[in-house]
Order: structure tokens, then C-alpha cells, then sequence
């Protein structure tokens, strides 16, 4: 299964595909969609909406792993994060592609073992799971490859749900 984990954000969206196969799971390729920050939010978003679709056409994953939104203390950028988070929950959607969220939590707890480990933990743990070498960078495109983790170690106790493309786990 090709799994396409997807870190969100409006400035810099990390993302990472996974193969899992087997309880095993393989790094394909990671990186990251960037726009720049003189463009109105507007134009920022029909950026992110263009890319991800291209992304989602030449990687062709099977499924999408997704980070619920988190509000830490600014507001503000949890706002514009959240346009942007809409606007990939809308490019998935127009390409056909499963949908499938996790919070912050959930990710640590797959990929760590303990659902309030600290984020460089979780880092070094995709990297160890991975067997990279270094940890990923930019640090989004390591968050996204720990959400493609999160659910290839959780799809072996989900059961399909027909008719239902968007799950939130």
C-alpha cells in the first residue's frame, strides 16, 4: 500500500510516501510543497491546491494520512494552517484518493509507543522505522513521513468502511 503522509500548513506542507507491506515499510520519497511569503493567502492556497493535485498525480498513493489541526497559542497561523488544510482535504477528495487523520498524539503513539513523546523522539523513531540514515528535512517532511507510519501501523486493525472516503481515527 502507497500511503502519503501529509504534514499541513500554508507556508510549507511536508510530505512522504511510504510503501507498507507486511507489517514492513519502506521510504519511497519526501519533501516538500513551499509558497512564498509575499503572495496574498488567496493565491497561496490556489498554489497548494495545484501542487498537491500534480503530487498526488505523479506519486499515486493509495491512501492519505493527514494531521488534524492542533491550536497551539497563535491563533492567527493556526487559522491560515487550517485554509491550507482545507484545501488539501479538498485536492484528496477531487483526486479519489482515501482520506485518513490522525492527531498529533496518535502519530507519537504509533511511531514511538508513547502518545506524549517529544517530537525529536518521534523523529528518530521514523528515521530507526525507515532505516534512513539521517532524519529527513525539512522537519515537515519528517512529520509527514511519521503520519505515513502512523497509518500503516494502524490499517492492519482498521476494517473498511464502504461509501466512507474521509475517516477520522
Amino acid at each position: 500500500m502507497r500511503i502519503l503522509g501529509i504534514d499541513p500548513g500554508f507556508a510549507t506542507i511536508g510530505f512522504g510516501l511510504v510503501e507498507a507491506e507486511r507489517g514492513q515499510a519502506r521510504m519511497e520519497t519526501y519533501g516538500a510543497i513551499t509558497t512564498p511569503a509575499g503572495l496574498p493567502l488567496s493565491r497561496r492556497l490556489y498554489q497548494i491546491g495545484t501542487d498537491m493535485e500534480e503530487l498526488i498525480g505523479q506519486l499515486k498513493p493509495d491512501v492519505i494520512s493527514i494531521e488534524e489541526l492542533f491550536f497551539n497559542t497563535n491563533i492567527t497561523t493556526g487559522i491560515a494552517v487550517a485554509h491550507g488544510r482545507g484545501v488539501l482535504l479538498y485536492a484528496a477528495e477531487k483526486c479519489g484518493v482515501p482520506l485518513f487523520e490522525y492527531t498529533p498524539s496518535q502519530v507519537k503513539l504509533a511511531v514511538t509507543g508513547y502518545g506524549k513523546a517529544e517530537k525529536r523522539q518521534v523523529m528518530d523513531m521514523t528515521r530507526r522505522l525507515l532505516k534512513l540514515k539521517a532524519v529527513p528535512r525539512p522537519d515537515d517532511a519528517a512529520d509527514a513521513l511519521a503520519l505515513a507510519l502512523c497509518h500503516a501501523r494502524s490499517m492492519t486493525s482498521r476494517l473498511p468502511q464502504a461509501g466512507n472516503v474521509t475517516e477520522t481515527v
